[in-house]
């Protein structure tokens, strides 16, 4: 027992026991030990019943805890947990729901305790968010228009094999489309894009970072793979250099990705590949998702109504605009000079349209890729970057 606690018991035996020599008044009893006239007669009134441990401290819990979880439902509570050791109070009770929907489920918080109380779960220290000062981004609203693309960060299986698992979800559904281990190159990645463009269609718009095989640092920030959606009348986006944010969801979504599936990693690259299949899943049909109101990205996405083209056209140039095709060697024949626009568009076509005297912008599809100057001199335009939902000027000059 504590001192502290020994001591206050001392106190109020001695006050009682002033109390029984008549030689004080209540109080003046009161004053002297330093309490109210009401803890006095309630000291005073434990004492007249009786009670041998009349000085200790009683607990103040409630005797009956009406609304208390009965024991069946704290064990189906810790079984889900079990079950699905990564979800948090809000997605077991979403989940629990989904199973049971006419059964009576705790609070999110009411989970939490019992998780705690069962071991089942361990603090989180959380570092404080500085207070954000910036523009909210304004997401897609619908579901298809926009993808994200990107590699998770590589690793290496077990055995000492490195593995670049290639990723790919529906930003407004969060569905995720594909987890593969491919090569960051433009050979490997075109296939997969292929596949899903076949299963489900196009999208309006696929959004990735600035680096290989997505993006270049030629003109129009354009790839060999960003060329191609171009011409399957998929817009590229880019995020901001060194601003993961601007692709937040997506990012998300690798945190889970590697808390799940590469902690550790896989023995092999084949059964690295077999965990994100379980893991893409899970994701998309079981796990409930707290911006979809914590439901599945499965029961809110669907193919998109834009079918894969049989056959990849060059984009087509209005009349305003004079064509030509960039050689092999990355430059085109212009007014008797040869102008170098960038290799990865080799092959293809493009469209040149006069803003003013001696100055052309040079397109590709819809996409300016730079301006050629009276000198015959080339200078090449950045990607147009914007945070979701903002309007992106396409045409700079």
């Amino acid at each position: 027992m504590a001192f502290r606690e020994t001591c206050a018991m001392e106190e109020r035996i001695k006050m009682l026991s002033d109390y029984d020599t008549g030689a004080y008044s209540v109080t003046e009893l009161s004053a002297l030990y330093g309490v109210s006239r009401e803890t006095f007669y309630a000291w005073r009134n434990r004492r007249a019943s009786g009670d041998p441990c009349w000085f200790q401290e009683r607990s103040h819990a409630p005797m009956t805890q009406p609304l208390r979880t009965g024991s069946a439902l704290v064990e189906r509570i810790e079984a889900m947990r079990r079950r699905f050791p990564y979800f948090g109070p809000k997605k077991i009770r979403a989940r629990l729901r989904i199973e049971a929907p006419d059964e009576v489920w705790p609070a999110a918080s009411t989970i939490g305790d019992i998780l705690t109380r069962a071991g089942l779960v361990e603090p989180v220290h959380r570092r404080r968010r500085p207070i954000d000062q910036g523009r909210h981004e304004t997401p897609p609203l619908e579901v298809n228009s926009e993808w994200c693309i990107d590699f998770k960060g590589w690793f290496r299986t077990r055995d000492g094999q490195r593995v670049d698992p290639l990723t790919v979800t529906d930003n407004a559904s969060r569905y995720l489309l594909q987890v593969q281990i491919v090569r960051p190159n433009q050979a490997e990645v075109k296939p997969v894009l292929e596949r899903l463009f076949n299963e489900f269609g196009l999208p309006v718009s696929m959004r990735s970072d600035n680096g290989a095989p997505f993006g270049s640092t030629g003109a129009g920030g354009l790839s060999r793979v960003s060329i191609w959606l171009l011409k399957l009348g998929v817009d590229p986006h880019y995020g901001r250099p060194a601003k993961p944010q601007d692709n937040g969801r997506h990012e998300r979504m690798h945190r889970t990705l590697k808390e799940q599936t590469t902690r550790p990693p896989a023995a092999t690259a084949g059964e690295q590949q077999a965990r994100f299949d379980d893991f893409r899943r899970h994701f998309n049909e079981e796990r409930p998702h707290e911006s979809l109101d914590q439901t599945p990205p499965a029961k809110v996405w669907s193919a998109s109504d834009r079918p894969m083209p049989g056959k990849v056209e060059d984009p087509w140039y209005d009349s305003d605009h004079e064509v030509r095709r960039v050689r092999t060697s990355g430059d085109i024949k212009w007014r008797g000079e040869h102008v170098f626009i960038g290799e990865a568009l080799a092959g293809e076509v493009v469209g040149l349209t006069e803003r003013d005297q001696g100055r052309y912008v040079v397109s590709f599809s819809h996409r300016a890729l730079g301006v050629i100057d009276p000198t015959k001199a080339f200078h090449r335009f950045a990607p147009p970057r914007a945070r979701r939902g903002e309007t992106v000027e396409t045409n700079q000059e």
